[in-house]
């Protein structure tokens, strides 16, 4: 079975999903007139003022999410293993040159990370104590198409609620042992339960929780790399160089490996940074905001975030220590640590790897409980549910890397050649509400939106 999966996933990913990627990053850049580099300083604008006087005194009174606690729950399931299990198997398998590839896809994705984010806000739905929404919502209200929602739905639950929660279990069972000799039973069972007292206490508690933990992870893993990076300042040139040249050197070209770098940049890549997967819109949707357009922008600044800053430092960190070819997954990552720091580089690695592991485990139910809502909202089926994912975290620590990873490319590409397709479909949407929130930015204005711009469209949760 598991041949058969890997030898569909890599037809996928070679003749259908990197030319949709790509493909649709270019258009999107084009028609944003490249939002995402234009309007960086909105972004942190954004960030640091995500709502109106009117809104932040309503959050008082109710239950609501904010932008910040939306940006942050999809941020810690964008900055997970990948980070540093899935780069590292980028290097092993693609060479130095897949970093540049994971760059090029970030610095495209992230005009389609706004799209999606944007057209989620926009069809997102009233809750009891927040918003919902995401691909399968905006493909139900947006394109009045069902049936096209719910087998996105089954991909995303098949996707976050099995394949990605396999991989985020067994990278952290995989360090656990590597680093303190702990036996799989042991952290198999300790991160089941971990998990299960996050999740049965709903959005609220997912939200409280990545808003805690994923500024102080990412920004812990950034002041160790810019420490090993000094360590290492005068490498740093030639790093840079050979990263350049196996992107596009010619012994790459003879070799049959210049294909790997491009293919592992940008299946590693997607599914570090999750732009265009359709994952991040369930989150995005949950914010309390004034306008669409400022979620967008925030999952835009989370897909730099992810690929350009915390990726970055781990390939740094791998192709610095020059034992690239030694070992896959978590296992090179944690030698590349103990080559810079020693022991203690082992150790800081198994507690990063905790706290990035643990908190996408947690956002990736998360998406998972949307979209079961989605198909059938009955609290019963959101028990049994909640159920499956401790059984899944459990299970996960007991298989191989490479079984974990062909359920994960599998189910990332259905879900990117559906989402992509409604993305496309939708796109109109979400450049006239750009054009509509920088017109009230150059009239002095805190854009607002108001559903009246879209009489025709199936808006609920705007006045």
């Amino acid at each position: 079975m598991i041949e058969i999966i890997s030898s569909i996933s890599d037809f996928l990913w070679t003749y259908v999903v990197i030319t949709m990627l790509v493909g649709c990053a270019l258009y999107f850049t084009w028609n944003l007139r490249a939002v995402q580099f234009t309007h960086i300083g909105e972004m942190f604008r954004s960030l640091v003022t995500p709502s109106t006087p009117s809104e932040q005194n309503n959050e008082k009174k109710q239950k609501k999410i904010s932008s910040f606690q939306a940006f942050a729950v999809s941020l810690s399931s964008r900055v997970g293993t990948g980070n540093l299990a899935g780069v590292a198997s980028a290097i092993f398998v693609g060479g130095p040159g897949a970093v540049f590839w994971m760059w090029v896809m970030a610095l495209l994705g992230a005009s389609t990370a706004f799209m999606e984010a944007t057209l989620a806000q926009l069809f997102k739905r009233k809750g009891e104590d927040s918003f919902y929404g995401g691909p399968a919502y905006y493909m139900q209200h947006g394109l009045g198409k069902r049936w096209m929602g719910i087998i996105f739905a089954c991909f995303i639950i098949y996707g976050f609620g099995l394949a990605n929660q396999i991989v985020q279990s067994n990278t952290l069972c995989d360090a656990m042992n590597e680093a303190f000799g702990i036996g799989t039973d042991t952290a198999a069972w300790a991160l089941t339960l971990l998990t299960l007292v996050i999740i049965f206490g709903g959005i609220q508690r997912i939200a409280h929780f990545s808003a805690m933990v994923v500024p102080f992870m990412a920004v812990g893993y950034l002041i160790l790399a810019i420490v090993i990076l000094a360590m290492n300042i005068q490498q740093v040139p030639s790093m840079i160089a050979l990263i350049i040249k196996s992107a596009f050197g010619w012994h790459q070209v003879a070799g049959g490996t210049l294909g790997m770098a491009v293919m592992q940049g940008v299946k590693r890549g997607l599914f570090s940074n999750e732009a265009g997967e359709g994952s991040a819109p369930n989150a995005a949707a949950t914010a309390t905001i004034s306008h669409p357009v400022k979620q967008g922008l925030l999952q835009s600044l989370g897909v730099f975030t992810d690929t350009l800053v915390i990726c970055t430092c781990t390939a740094f960190i791998i192709i610095l220590s020059g034992i690239y070819t030694q070992a896959d997954g978590i296992i090179l990552t944690s030698r590349a640590m103990e080559h810079h720091l020693g022991s203690m580089g082992a150790w800081y690695l198994t507690a990063a790897i905790f706290l990035f592991a643990y908190s996408t485990i947690i956002a990736n139910y998360f998406y998972g409980e949307t979209n079961i809502r989605f198909i059938c909202d009955k609290p019963w089926t959101i028990f049994i549910f909640r159920i499956f994912s401790g059984v899944v975290v459990l299970l996960g620590g007991y298989m191989t890397l490479q079984q974990a990873w062909c359920f994960v490319d599998i189910a990332m590409a259905l879900m990117t050649i559906l989402n992509l397709i409604a993305v496309v479909w939708l796109s109109k949407y979400a450049f006239r509400l750009l054009c509509d929130y920088l017109q009230q930015r150059k009239e002095g204005k805190d854009p607002a939106f108001h559903k009246e711009l879209f009489p025709e469209a199936d808006i609920e949760a705007w006045e």
